[in-house]
């Protein structure tokens, strides 16, 4: 599928600039109606960010019902739902499947390929793009537009112009750069008069001002069947003491209301129910036990079950006073409030918030002011939770832009 790279490119029909999923989504549906895209990309080799994914299981999808899937995206789920009817859910199921990789449900209704890895897929995802006639050329990065209207890309050869008669773009957001998704195109698209809402972390950790003794105690340590509550919204899951703060599953799951809590006062409070399974008053009756000369640690652990990271936590954040009065001290293992100062920075958050605006768009995914390119992926004003949830909209979006292209392609011919 890789071409040697050359610092003249000929004329193209269609170009597809960023190999990510969204973009190989986008070659494979044009593949299959005709065309022979060629895909650029400034790494070496393709889909990065993908494979990195997969190297903890590879969360393709999530197997509930499609209106509650289609609320996850919050405030953007009607444009996400529209690019859902393109592939579905169900329909990344079915195509997994074709390319080899058998999935199935796991016990949170999240969908894996049984091998649980992304590379089997993606190299089978990439020979059958090859042989429908897509061709990558790594180590291009785009770097704009030249003055009538060619891109324009670095090389290890130097600048390569080229002039499409379409474009779709897939480069990503601005979360882990390292493998591609640097956000560099940002000044380009700015240029051409189209609105990018600022990128900000979306499923990240946050920062919380630590002790010295608590972040070299339990930093590492996991918080496990804790209960977290932010506003209306309350879940039961797992988290990770950091030295920085708290990470994890159950904290990437409230991040957008946390972050934008934090960007709205400066700090957002978390709420911990650290015994989800007794309540206030059977907590205060057992801590009511005589202590006798047993430390505050063992009356912890032996009344009520707490030790480790949880009973630390509680040290961390009452006083001595708190400790000594058993109502108080239920009650805060009932509701222990964290102070969430922070987000991580956004180059350590697993997807990104923000992009270019969806009004600067069309129905197919054109950007109005420039016919013939289209944009798809984390570049745009979208986020959603980890579940498969990202993945499933990338690869619905590279859909929905490449047949708004194969529509614009055809007009140009009538």
């Amino acid at each position: 599928m890789t071409k040697p790279i050359s610092e003249t490119i000929e004329p193209i029909e269609v170009a597809i600039i960023g190999a990510g999923p969204a973009g190989l989504m986008a070659a494979e549906v044009l593949c299959a109606a005709g065309y022979k895209p060629v895909l650029f990309d400034a790494m070496p080799t393709p889909a990065r960010k993908f494979l990195m994914a997969g190297k903890s299981g590879l969360n393709l999808t999530h197997s509930e019902p499609m209106p509650a899937f289609s609320e996850r995206y919050g405030e953007r789920s009607s444009e996400i739902t529209a690019a859902l009817k393109h592939f579905s859910p169900k329909d990344v199921r079915t195509w997994a499947d074709k390319l080899g990789a058998h999935t199935f449900v796991g016990s949170s209704g999240r969908v894996f390929p049984k091998s649980f890895k992304g590379s089997p897929l993606l190299r089978a995802w990439l020979k059958r793009i090859s042989a429908s006639g897509g061709t990558l050329r790594p180590r291009h990065k785009w770097v704009g537009w030249n003055a009538d209207g060619r891109h324009k890309f670095v090389t290890p050869h130097g600048e390569a112009l080229i002039s499409a008669t379409a474009t779709v773009f897939a480069l990503g957001g601005t979360s882990w750069p390292k493998l591609g998704s640097d956000g560099c195109w940002q000044p380009h698209f700015r240029d051409q008069g189209i609105e990018i809402i600022p990128f900000r972390p979306a499923n990240c950790g946050f920062e919380c001002d630590w002790s010295t003794h608590f972040k070299g105690r339990f930093a590492g340590e996991p918080m496990k069947g804790a209960v977290l509550s932010f506003g209306q919204q309350r879940l039961k899951g797992d988290f990770v003491i950091s030295e920085y703060g708290v990470e994890g599953s159950a904290i990437y799951s409230l991040s957008a209301p946390l972050r934008d809590a934090i960007e709205a006062s400066g700090k957002a409070v978390l709420r911990l129910d650290l015994s989800p399974d007794r309540s206030e008053k059977q907590l205060m009756k057992s801590l009511s036990k005589p202590r006798g000369k047993r430390s505050v640690a063992t009356h912890l652990k032996r009344t009520v079950n707490i030790s480790g990271a949880k009973a630390g936590l509680l040290r961390e954040l009452l006083t001595p006073s708190d400790f000594a009065d058993p109502a108080r001290l239920a009650s805060a293992i009932k509701s222990l409030p964290l102070t969430l100062s922070r987000t991580r920075p956004i180059t350590e958050a697993i997807s990104t918030a923000g992009g270019i605006a969806f009004h600067s768009l069309n129905r197919d995914l054109m950007v109005k002011t420039l016919p013939g390119t289209f944009v798809a992926g984390e570049m745009l004003d979208w986020e959603a939770p980890t579940g498969g949830y990202l993945l499933t909209a990338c690869f619905a979006q590279g859909k929905q832009a490449a047949t708004g292209a194969i529509r614009f392609l055809k007009d140009q011919t009538k």
